[in-house]
C-alpha cells in the first residue's frame, strides 16, 4: 500500500519534492523540483536535473499541487486574539478602549494561549511568518516567543519601547533601563531558528524624541526593524500637527527616525510629500486592507507605493488569518478606492499582491534574506496548495486566480523551516483543538475582568434596536 502523503512528509527530511508547479517570482513554473534539507531549500530547478544531482533521494510526487512561498503577515498583535470580535462595528482608535485594557488583563498563561491561538489561525491561513508589533500585557515578551515557537511559526517579535505619557506628554529624559532592555532584546534571539527580534513604538506620541531616535538607531545597527503605527487615523495626524506642527511621518523624518529600519504600520493617510519621504529613505510599510475596512479612516495608496518602489508587505492587523483572503482584500481595496476613480481595471494585475504577500512582505519586515521566496539557501517556508478544486482547476491565469479565488481550504500542507507544521488545517505535532478549547475559557475570563469600553452594540443588540424603530 502506498504511504499517505502527509506521512511521507512528516519528518526533518531531506525531501525531493516534485509538484505540478512551483511559484517563482516570475510566475508559476512547471517541470520543477525542490530539495528541502536542514530547514532550507538545497536545490530548486529542472526536475530531471535535480533528480540526477540527488540520486540518493526518492522523489515525492505531489500531483495536483502548487508549491508556493508561505505568506508573510507584516503586521499582527498576537496577544489581542481574545478580543478580535470586539472590534466589529467600532470606530477608529479602538486600541485605547479595547486593546490596551484587554492586554492589561492577561497573565502569563492567557498571554501564551492567546499568542499560540493567533499562530494557529495564521498557519491555517497559509502564513509561515507573523510580525508581532509588541504587546502591553506586562509579561515577558519571551512568552510570546515561546508560543510562536511551540506553534511552529516564524515570528518577527516586537518589544514595545513606549516611554511617554498620555497622548505624548513627555515625562523627561529616557530611562536607562529601557535602553538596556531594548539592546538586550535585539540580541536575545540571535541564532534562534524561528524568532527574529524587532523594536516597536505604539504610535509616535507614545515615545519621547530621544527614544524614537534611539530605537531607530539600535534597530538600524542590528539590521532589525522598528515598528510604529504611523498616519493610521485622523486623530493621530491631528495630534501630531498640534504637538509638532508636522504630520507623524514628517515628524519621524525631522528627528532622523525615518529609514530602511522603519516598518510603518498602516500609513493610510499619506500626502504626496510623505510618499516621497518613504521612497527616498527606503522605509517600509505594512499595508493592512482588512483593518482599513473594519476600523480605519482610509486605505493606504498601495498601487502608488508599488509604482514608486516603496517597500511594503501585507498585514492582517489581527483581523483574520487567511493569506489568500488578505491578498484579495489588498487588490479589492485598491480597486474600490483608487481603481474605479481612475479607470484602472487591473490594480496590480494580481501578481503584485502575491509578491507583496510573500517576498515583498519578508523584505518589509527585515527578513527578506531569510525567507519569502522559493530559492536555494532560503528557509523552506512554503505551502502545498491543491489546484484540483473547482475554483482553481480550470486555470487560465493562476496568479490572478490565487488572489481572487484562493482560500485556506485549498492549502494541503504548511511548512516552516523545512518541517510540516499543518496538514489539512491541523497541527502535526500538537493538539490544536485542545488549544482552542483552553483559549475559549481563558478568553471569557480575560474579557470579563478587562475594563473594555465598546461604542457599538453586538450584532444581535443592533438588530433589536433597528427592529424596535
Amino acid at each position: 500500500m502506498n504511504q499517505p502523503l502527509h506521512e511521507l512528509l512528516d519528518g526533518p527530511g531531506p525531501f525531493l519534492l516534485v509538484p505540478d508547479a512551483v511559484l517563482l517570482p516570475e510566475g508559476p513554473a512547471a517541470g520543477m523540483a525542490v530539495v528541502v534539507a536542514d530547514g532550507s531549500f538545497l536545490a530548486v530547478g529542472d526536475s530531471e536535473q535535480v533528480r540526477r544531482t540527488h540520486p540518493h533521494l526518492d522523489p515525492v510526487r505531489l500531483p495536483g499541487h502548487l508549491l508556493m512561498p508561505g505568506f508573510v503577515d507584516a503586521h499582527h498583535h498576537l496577544t489581542q486574539t481574545f478580543g478580535s470580535a470586539l472590534a466589529y462595528g467600532e470606530p477608529s482608535e479602538i486600541f485605547r478602549r479595547v486593546w490596551v485594557p484587554l492586554e492589561g488583563a492577561l497573565d502569563e498563561e492567557s498571554a501564551y494561549t492567546a499568542a499560540k491561538l493567533a499562530a494557529l489561525e495564521a498557519l491555517r491561513g497559509g502564513f509561515t511568518t507573523v510580525t508581532d508589533a509588541g504587546n502591553r500585557t506586562g509579561v515577558d515578551v519571551d512568552v510570546v516567543a515561546s508560543a510562536a515557537r511551540d506553534a511552529g511559526i516564524r515570528c518577527v517579535l516586537g518589544l514595545v519601547c513606549d516611554d511617554a505619557g498620555p497622548l505624548g506628554t513627555d515625562p523627561g529624559s529616557p530611562r536607562p533601563a529601557d535602553a538596556a532592555r531594548a539592546e538586550e532584546h535585539l540580541v536575545r534571539y540571535e541564532g534562534d531558528a524561528l524568532i527574529h527580534a524587532s523594536l516597536a513604538v505604539s504610535i509616535p506620541e507614545a515615545a519621547t524624541t530621544a527614544t524614537l531616535q534611539r530605537t531607530s538607531r539600535l534597530a538600524a545597527e542590528a539590521g532589525a526593524t522598528v515598528q510604529i503605527h504611523v498616519n493610521e487615523h485622523l486623530a493621530g495626524v491631528e495630534r501630531s500637527l498640534v504637538q509638532h506642527g508636522l504630520r507623524p511621518l514628517e515628524h519621524l523624518h525631522h528627528i532622523g527616525a525615518l529609514g530602511p529600519q522603519l516598518l510603518a504600520a498602516h500609513a493610510t493617510l499619506l500626502t504626496p510629500r510623505e510618499l516621497t519621504l518613504l521612497a527616498d529613505t527606503g522605509a517600509a510599510v505594512s499595508y493592512n486592507p482588512v483593518a482599513s475596512a473594519w476600523k480605519g479612516n482610509a486605505v493606504a495608496p498601495a498601487t502608488t507605493m508599488a509604482e514608486r518602489g516603496i517597500r511594503f508587505g501585507l498585514g492582517t492587523d489581527g483581523t483574520r488569518g487567511d493569506g489568500f483572503r488578505l491578498a484579495e482584500a489588498a487588490e479589492f481595496a485598491q480597486r474600490l478606492t483608487y481603481g474605479l476613480a481612475t479607470g484602472d481595471s487591473s490594480c496590480g494585475a494580481g501578481w503584485t499582491w502575491l509578491e507583496h504577500a510573500t517576498r515583498g512582505g519578508a523584505d518589509a519586515v527585515g527578513i527578506g534574506a531569510r525567507t519569502g521566496t522559493i530559492a536555494v539557501g532560503l528557509a523552506a517556508d512554503f505551502l502545498l496548495v491543491d489546484v484540483t478544486n473547482p475554483e482553481l482547476a480550470l486555470s487560465w491565469d493562476l496568479p490572478w486566480e490565487l488572489v481572487r479565488r484562493g482560500n485556506r481550504d485549498q492549502i494541503s500542507a504548511v511548512f516552516v523551516a523545512g518541517r510540516m507544521r499543518l496538514w489539512r488545517g491541523l497541527p502535526t505535532d500538537w493538539d490544536g483543538p485542545a488549544l482552542v478549547r483552553r483559549a475559549t475559557g481563558l478568553a471569557r475570563a480575560a474579557v470579563e475582568r478587562a475594563p473594555i469600553t465598546r461604542v457599538h452594540p453586538t450584532s444581535t443588540a443592533a438588530r433589536e434596536r433597528s427592529t424596535a424603530r
